[in-house]
């Protein structure tokens, strides 16, 4: 049976995450159906600015969740090299609970914080 921290594991829950993404990139639509009822027809200024706030939404949703994907993807291929679980910037070991909650980091927590403070 393999372990929390074996590799096939993290290969699964990487899976999984990577399916999920797509999931949600595949459900979420970039054009309304109403926009597409409706072309031609005039529509109300309220009904046009809402059509636009969702589809503005749908994209970032959308761009957010492929961003996520190539994360995930690039965490993948560190599995495959060996290189998974170790900080991009110091060489040290990721916390295995940071992991846990976000596993396609590629920084520890603390050069996450240093990068974060732009130091």
């Amino acid at each position: 049976m393999a372990t929390l921290n074996s590799p096939e594991a993290i290969r699964r829950r990487l899976e999984e995450e990577r399916a999920a993404l797509q999931a949600e990139i595949d459900a979420t639509p970039i054009d309304n159906q109403n926009q597409k009822d409706s072309y031609g027809a005039q529509q109300h200024p309220a009904d046009e600015a809402t059509e636009l706030f969702l589809r503005e939404r749908n994209i970032s949703i959308r761009s957010n969740a492929q961003d996520l994907l190539t994360q995930v993807d690039q965490a993948m291929q560190r599995l495959d090299a060996g290189t998974y679980g170790t900080c991009a910037r110091c060489g040290r070991p990721i916390n295995p609970e940071r992991l846990e909650a976000l596993p396609y980091a590629i920084l520890c927590i603390d050069c996450q914080a240093t990068m974060e403070r732009g130091t």
